[in-house]
């Protein structure tokens, strides 16, 4: 196949180019129960220099991966004790899909360790996310609207 063909198909699957296709892919056939994301996330902010009330003080996510659907049930509690508790199933393949709290998510496989999203509510863009597993497992990086924390698997 060329590689004009293979990014063509990458492309047409949500990803940027065939080798990101292939890790995903490879990793997802290798064995679903253990993909680099699967599992439960925790982070406090304990020593942490947020200050915001805002800023969440304590989240934990629950990530689970069956097939072609990524489900993240968050919790998550703010500085002033408030907690909000959301569950999103992601169908990564670039096209946006409406979740039960009125916003819309589009995610994409950037690569087999790393998710990105997008969301949006009513038309406007409200934030991105990504989520990346530590080459080792036992970490992932959260980047969402330019804050990054990095949870331990729990």
């Amino acid at each position: 196949m060329s590689r004009e063909l293979q990014h063509a198909v990458a492309r047409e699957y949500g990803f940027s180019s065939w080798p990101t296709l292939h890790a995903h892919v490879t990793g997802v056939v290798r064995d679903q129960t253990t993909h680099p994301l699967t599992g439960t996330w925790t982070w406090d902010a304990d020593g942490s220099s947020i200050v915001d009330e805002d800023a969440p003080r304590h989240v934990t996510l629950s990530i689970d991966i069956g097939g072609d659907i990524v489900t993240i049930a968050d919790v998550t509690v703010d500085g002033s004790g408030r907690e909000q508790r959301n569950v999103n199933t992601i169908h990564p393949d670039g096209k946006e899909r409406p979740q039960p709290h009125g916003y819309a998510i589009a995610a994409t496989w950037v690569n087999a360790r790393v998710l990105e999203a997008v969301g949006t509510k009513d038309g406007r863009l409200e934030g991105r996310v990504r989520y990346e597993a530590s080459d080792d497992g036992t970490s992932l990086t959260l980047s969402a609207n330019e804050r990054v924390i990095r949870l331990r698997r729990r």
